[in-house]
């Protein structure tokens, strides 16, 4: 088996700066009692005019005054630590978000995600390629990461603290862990401190020690954790499963107050709705955006599709579409997203040769967007009906259904909206008669016999007369 580590050092802040996406702006989380605020987590251009995490706010203020503070949320960090294990889960049914109990909860350090990837490789493609996309789906999710591959999860998440783009095997396991500092290896603070004191600083020098050594020496944790990283005992983790609904918010610092202002944010909730669809395999065919004011109110916008979708571009494009049509009452202070109707997903066919693939756009997303864009009545289908009579033989439906096929002849492209007598010279028959007799049932009982006719002009017609008759005729439609 190899396992993967996406360590996420920048989480929290990188959440934030999802909403915030001004690389100008100095930022910082800030947390703690009110007496005793400190950064928690910073942004670049924040770490650059010498602010750390861990310094107090009156110190932070004193050196630099120009930042600006936002409260570190740890609900949030929660949301998105979930919403990457959905989307890693994609990739492996393998995936854990919480390796405290192997690497014990004070040493364990930023968020970390580990999947297995063995046997992925056989679909995505070997390491590299995969490690590829992986590194560009977190870009684009705007999450900054470090990638290790390494037989076992409890060594690939110990080796991403030191390395970035490193994979070992069996065969290096023990070199790779070896040169790693002791700080780095995963242990317990008292425990990482000895060691350094005693003139321990790599791992390699911890392994050459007799093992009734560290035993008496050292708490009985100690001797366990390097078996794991070595793999030389197997430490199980609880592995993650997506749950079966969508639930997402985004918090404002500000009130907004018109619907452009809430495109950035809702393209971010569109697009970690498509990577938490793709993550379990599914679509969806109905979610809501609900638009947070003061006072525990909300403006809810439903939208709805004909049939499951999941790509990011399609959901943003809908959903864009029904805000710019809804009435935003008051200034808006939040957005969340919930989706709870999650059916399987069925990818369209596509041809093998598409002969113009920069202007063809598929009926159903054609369907969809018209939908969005002018209300659910304004693009419609049309069913069949099972009635001869061809002003009653189709109706207009929004989910086109499928009805009993009639055994009839041709039938126009276009039918007039009520027959009207035939002027001109008379039309040469070219087939027919057909007969339709039918509707006493309703009162709307029709005897006609039907021909296709050619006019003088070549244009090809739908008529009909009294059954028996030879004219006068009525026409009715017209053939492309």
């Amino acid at each position: 088996m190899r396992w993967a580590c996406l360590l996420l050092p920048h989480l929290a802040i990188d959440g934030v700066l999802r909403r915030h996406p001004s690389p100008d702006a100095t930022l910082v989380l800030v947390t703690g009692p009110a007496h005793r605020r400190v950064l928690h987590a910073l942004n670049d251009k924040a770490r650059a005019a010498g602010l750390r995490a861990g310094m107090s706010l009156a110190a932070a203020q004193a050196l630099t005054p120009h930042f600006a503070c936002i409260e570190y949320d740890a609900e949030a960090v929660v949301r998105h630590r979930q919403l990457l294990a959905s989307w890693a889960y994609r990739f492996s049914s393998q995936v854990s978000t919480d390796l405290s109990d192997a690497i014990g909860p004070d040493s364990i350090g930023p968020d970390a995600i580990v999947l297995e990837v063995g046997q992925s490789l056989n679909l995505f493609g070997p390491w590299p390629r995969f490690e590829a996309r992986l590194r560009e789906e977190l870009t684009a999710l705007g999450f900054r990461h470090r990638i290790v591959a390494a037989p076992n999860p409890q060594a690939a998440r110990v080796l991403a603290n030191a390395h970035d783009g490193l994979a070992v095997d069996d065969n290096r396991l023990d070199t790779a862990l070896g040169n790693l500092p002791v700080e780095c290896a995963g242990l317990d603070a008292d425990i990482a401190t000895a060691l350094v004191r005693m003139g321990l600083r790599r791992l390699r020098q911890v392994f050459a020690l007799p093992r009734e050594t560290l035993t008496r020496r050292f708490p009985p944790t100690l001797l366990p954790h390097l078996d794991v990283l070595r793999g030389r005992q197997v430490q199980p983790l609880d592995t993650y499963r997506p749950p079966d609904k969508f639930d997402t918010r985004i918090e404002f610092d500000h009130e907004i107050e018109s619907s452009t202002a809430l495109l950035f944010p809702l393209r971010r909730l569109t697009a970690d709705l498509a990577a938490f669809l793709a993550g379990r395999d599914g679509g969806v065919q109905r979610f809501v955006l609900r638009l947070e004011h003061e006072s525990d109110a909300c403006t809810e916008v439903p939208v709805g599709l004909l049939a499951p979708e999941r790509a990011a571009a399609m959901l943003f494009e809908l959903a864009r579409g029904r805000l710019e049509q809804a009435s935003i009452a008051a200034p808006v202070v939040g957005l969340r997203l919930v989706a709870r109707e999650l059916p399987s997903f069925v990818p369209v066919g596509r041809d093998l040769f598409d002969a113009r693939p920069q202007q063809a756009v598929p009926w159903e997303q054609l369907r969809e967007r018209l939908r969005a864009r002018l209300g659910d009545d304004a693009a419609t289908g049309l069913s069949l009906q099972a009635d001869h009579r061809p002003e009653r033989a189709w109706r207009n439906d929004a989910a086109p259904r499928k009805a009993a096929t009639l055994a009839a002849g041709p039938r126009p492209g276009w039918l007039l909206q009520r027959p009207i007598p035939w002027r001109g010279s008379p039309p040469r028959i070219l087939a027919g008669p057909e007969r339709v007799e039918t509707g006493w049932w309703d009162g709307g009982d029709v005897r006609r016999d039907y021909y296709v006719v050619e006019s003088a002009s070549g244009q090809r017609a739908w008529v009909y007369c009294a059954c028996g008759e030879v004219g006068p005729y009525m026409l009715h439609g017209w053939f492309a």
